[in-house]
């Protein structure tokens, strides 16, 4: 894939909630396991994981952020009323 295809691809991909991109990432790794794919399938398929996984790994850097913020606001709050 190349240029426009590509980033509607991505961007398509992005949109993605958490758990609909891991559940078809889970989807995406039982067909490469299972085999019986060409090498043209199987490339595509391994190129959307790629992209899933991706994905993925932007929702969970996310919830990391946002609760070590909160962890960190909690940490604070209570030192000022020490």
């Amino acid at each position: 894939m190349t240029g426009k295809t590509e980033q509607t691809t991505v961007a398509a991909a992005e949109a993605l909630g958490y758990e609909q991109a891991r559940d078809e990432l889970i989807e995406v790794v039982r067909r490469l396991e299972a085999g019986g794919t060409t090498l043209e399938e199987s490339l595509a398929l391994w190129e959307r994981g790629e992209e899933l996984a991706k994905v993925c790994r932007r929702w969970l850097d996310g919830a990391r952020a946002r609760l070590d913020a909160a962890l960190a606001q909690e940490a604070g709050d209570s030192g000022e009323t020490e």
